[in-house]
């Protein structure tokens, strides 16, 4: 590694999250970095509180490269603890937090975190798989007393407000964010300082973030959008940031009415939402410059709807946990293509290649891949997946697609049988799983089938054991408790047989083109970019 680091590679304005933070503050103390409803965190608020938790953590002995579990909505506590974290060289491992018991408990052990920070909320959660964990040495829980079992949040923090004496390296760890995979299991995606860094160099490069931006966050923080987008690049550039709780139509146009930011990031569903939206011209939105659209191809009916409904320029890109965030992106100056994806980020390369890794002519469909300092170090012990993934030190995404002459890329599909629901990951074989677990469900396929508000929703098709009864909706409360209610079918199919390949696999292919047929139902329609 520390040949790697005299080999001409690119030396970025902070090697960490920890010196970004520090840095920053020192320049501009009295700047506000956060808004969140009616408080105001200043960047020199903000790195006093980070380094008061980053020295009350490690007096409890959470130290370096240690694994520490965030189960947090988006609130500020998030933030702080985060940042703390950073100022450790601990290792953030951010949970959905839309998972049930099992899936958390799951990422706890695979991820070897050693303490758990919640809220109040999820106390009852972590309690039920508590006697699971026995790596977990602390549960520290937001908005709660004193009690046996767990530490109040406000324990750790310290009357300590000096920065941490800890070294932090730019290729240390920095977070594990899990990502669902084909086995039914999440697969924890390894992103160093160096990772964060580059990302968060590239966007504002792109975005052209200056001091004088505010970006709003809705999407959720235990997501790489709002982590590196959101947060780490505004922060980079000098800027500030406005955090919601989340994406509500009701509370949107006011709030940017309230707040002035200048941009957000959002997934093809929240657009398609904003669109339908009755009274946007009730309220002054002018202080938008752009915003950022990605996590899933973006239709481009929506896409045109909502430029000339909100009179703001889209900024749509493409990603994945694996990168970081943004590998891929339209221009905002110069030739924008609609239906594109846009070029790579500086300082990324994106290429088209075959199942032998070897790149493409122009025009030719195959699988996108990425190289650059955004790319995981690997999964977390996962050796296998990461060799499958990452070859010669190109990136597989696991999408299809091609780029033009001009080198603009487009998607047209996915390679693997992802879906993506409101920019939310699905794998149909985690669902599958459990499924199959149901004594009277003889086979079981999850598919994706096009939606206009999700993008794709979730079915499940299904053919009982020969005499046997289940309903739709004994099928979804067996699943309730065993997965996050967004991966649940919106609606079960059953069948007397699947479309076969002479091997036995089941062909979903021929499932959706028969729904669809039966549906009149376009599956042109399914990527907005075709060839």
């Amino acid at each position: 590694m520390d040949k790697e680091k005299t080999l001409g590679i690119i030396m970025y304005k902070f090697k960490t999250i920890k010196e970004l933070i520090s840095v920053q503050a020192g320049a501009m103390p009295d700047k506000v970095f956060m808004y969140y409803r009616d408080i105001t965190k200043t960047y020199g608020e903000i790195n006093d509180l980070s380094n008061r938790i980053g020295n009350g953590l490690l007096t409890l002995g959470i130290k370096k490269g240690d694994r520490v579990t965030v189960l947090v909505p988006n609130r500020p506590e998030f933030v702080y603890t985060w940042f703390g974290l950073m100022k450790i060289g601990a290792v953030m491992v951010p949970v959905n937090v839309q998972f049930k018991p099992e899936e958390i408990k799951y990422i706890i052990n695979n991820s070897e975190a050693n303490a758990i920070i919640t809220t109040g909320t999820f106390q009852e959660t972590v309690s039920k798989i508590r006697t699971d964990m026995s790596l977990v040495k602390h549960v520290i829980v937001i908005d709660q007393k004193e009690q046996a079992g767990i530490i109040p949040f406000e324990r750790i923090i310290s009357d300590n407000a000096s920065l941490p004496d800890v070294d932090v390296d730019e290729y240390d760890y920095a977070s594990f964010i899990y990502t669902s995979g084909t086995t039914g299991y999440p697969k924890g995606v390894i992103d160093t300082h160096r990772n964060y860094m580059a990302n968060a160099h590239q966007i504002a490069e792109a975005a052209e973030f200056s001091e004088k931006d505010r970006a709003m966050l809705i999407l959720p923080l235990f997501h790489c959008n709002a982590q590196v987008v959101t947060v780490i690049s505004p922060l980079y550039a000098g800027a500030s940031f406005i955090l919601m709780e989340g994406f509500s139509p009701k509370d949107f146009l006011p709030a940017i009415d309230r707040y002035k930011p200048s941009t957000f990031s959002g997934v093809p569903t929240v657009y398609a939402i904003l669109n339908s939206l009755p009274e946007a011209d009730k309220y002054d939105l002018s202080s938008l410059r752009f915003v950022i659209c990605g996590a899933a191809p973006m239709p481009v009916e929506v896409f045109n709807t909502f430029e000339k409904k909100y009179k703001a320029f889209i900024l749509e890109g493409y990603g994945l946990s694996e990168a970081t965030c943004a590998s891929i992106i339209n221009p905002l100056k110069g030739k924008r293509k609609i239906g594109s994806i846009g070029k790579p980020l500086n300082g990324q390369d994106a290429r088209i290649m075959d199942d032998n890794n070897k790149e493409l002519p122009r025009g030719q469909i195959g699988e996108i891949c990425i190289k650059g300092d955004v790319v995981m170090t690997g999964y977390y012990k996962n050796p296998e997946a990461t060799a499958s993934t990452i070859k010669d030190g190109w990136l597989h995404t696991g999408d299809l697609g091609y780029s033009d002459e001009e080198g603009y890329f487009y998607i047209i599909g996915r390679k693997k049988e992802l879906i993506i629901r409101g920019g939310e990951n699905i794998y149909p074989k985690e669902i599958e799983e459990v499924l199959y677990r149901h004594p009277n469900v003889q086979e079981a396929a999850v598919v994706g089938i096009p939606d206009p508000k999700w993008g794709e929703e979730v079915f499940g098709f299904i053919v009982l054991k020969q005499g046997m009864q289940a309903t739709a909706e004994g099928l979804t409360s067996f699943l309730k408790e065993k997965v996050a209610d967004y991966k649940i079918p919106r609606q079960f199919i059953f069948s007397e047989s699947f479309p076969k390949t002479a091997t036995g696999k089941i062909q979903k292919n021929k499932i959706v083109e028969q729904y669809a047929k039966e549906h009149g139902i376009d599956l042109s329609k399914k990527f907005a970019a075709k060839k």
